[in-house]
């Protein structure tokens, strides 16, 4: 059978191959320190685990409203108002098979052929991909260390064109641990206001920071940037709910309308019990959230004292996020060599910085323990020091 055009263009995800590559050589008795996936290695809470099977014990497992249950929907809305200030409503939000199906359907049902979507690099590895797929047109500003990759307000300005429709903002970033300050989210809340394009946040690490970073969503700076801003956030990564598939979007009520018709077609609803687990981690406790949080700091703390200390090897420190986004240029390899050489020779997964759009560089997650990050260090400085 001859392809689709569309699926052609597309690149397979590079983190997904070689998180998989990693947990292949496990099974195999392997000892790999795997610093590839985005996922937490913390168990759900007891509570949210709990709340699901009280949902399957209830009878909760039949079909469901494909823009999500009702009472999630209103969790999620009140949550958006409390925490971050958006006067959103249960029918300005969808739930969606996790975080990256949210933005998914933003872009299948907002882009057009030919709409132009820009995308600050360092970038997430999907949202490229994902324009492509709805027939638009990526536009990459680059970002620079100097500058804490970070756009500014005049590279936004100057990227937008007339047919600019949409631009992606995600703080605290994957894969930098960039989180942008209040000031200069309003900043470019202002651009977004002169040029009346609309912006996507993807705030799914917004509850991880650390010092004193702090997390604004772009579309509470003022009622007119609000209006064309729409919020993708989920479960997994602030919750440990990774294999549950629970994210949403918020946004203009026409778009989340849409969007449940392009879910009626395709997905229908999330999984119905799974729903209640997310209620669950939305209306209870936040102190698991904390815990994490805590636990994220210390492993901070430590890998990037102990990276830097590494000859040919930098980074700086993330304000967010559990992602450590390293230079190694001084040695001279491409990052996607590097990376697969250090994992056949010295069984250590990480992420090529090319997967992200920039040559140069490396992701290195810390969502694992303190022991597999010395370990990993350890054999990652044997690896570099013998190519110095």
């Amino acid at each position: 059978m001859e392809l689709a055009n569309r699926i052609q263009q597309v690149s397979p995800s590079m983190t997904l191959a070689i998180s998989a590559k990693a947990k292949a050589m496990k099974s195999e008795g392997i000892d790999v320190c795997s610093f590839s996936a985005g996922e937490p290695d913390f168990d759900t809470p007891t509570h949210i685990k709990e709340a699901a099977k009280r949902a399957l014990d209830e009878g909760k497992t039949r079909y469901g409203p494909a823009a999500g249950e009702p009472a999630l929907r209103e969790a999620i809305a009140h949550k958006l108002r409390t925490d971050n200030h958006l006067n959103y409503q249960a029918d300005n939000v969808i739930v969606t098979n996790g975080g990256k199906h949210s933005l998914y359907g933003l872009m299948m049902t907002a882009i057009n052929p030919g709409d132009e979507v820009i995308i600050p690099t360092p970038y997430w590895v999907s949202y490229p991909e994902m324009v492509k797929l709805a027939e638009g047109k990526p536009i990459l500003i680059h970002t620079t260390p100097e500058n804490g990759y970070k756009v500014t307000p005049e590279q936004l300005r100057a990227a937008i064109t007339q047919k600019t429709k949409l631009f992606v903002l995600n703080s605290p970033s994957n894969p930098t641990g960039t989180v942008y300050t209040p000031q200069e989210i309003r900043a470019l809340a202002a651009v977004i206001v002169e040029t009346g394009i609309y912006v996507v946040s993807d705030e799914i690490y917004e509850k991880i920071l650390y010092g004193d970073a702090q997390h604004l969503s772009i579309g509470a700076v003022s009622p007119e940037v609000f209006d064309r801003t729409i919020i993708s956030n989920g479960f997994a990564k602030a919750y440990a709910m990774t294999g549950w598939r629970v994210g949403y979007l918020a946004g203009p009520k026409p778009l989340i309308k849409a969007m449940g018709v392009l879910q009626g077609q395709s997905t229908s609803n999330v999984c119905t019990f799974a729903q209640y687990g997310a209620i669950a981690a939305l209306t209870s406790s936040q102190d698991c959230v904390e815990k994490m949080r805590l636990a994220f700091a210390e492993r901070r703390t430590f890998i990037c004292d102990r990276l830097n200390r590494i000859p040919g090897l930098s980074a700086s420190r993330p304000d967010g996020a559990f992602y450590l986004y390293a230079s190694i240029e001084s040695l001279g390899l491409p990052s996607t060599d590097f990376c697969k050489t250090l994992l056949e020779e010295k069984h250590v997964a990480v992420i090529p910085g090319i997967a992200f759009g920039k040559e140069g560089t490396i992701r290195i997650s810390y969502a694992t323990d303190l022991a597999t990050i010395e370990e990993g260090l350890n054999r990652l400085e044997a690896f570099v020091t013998a190519r110095l």
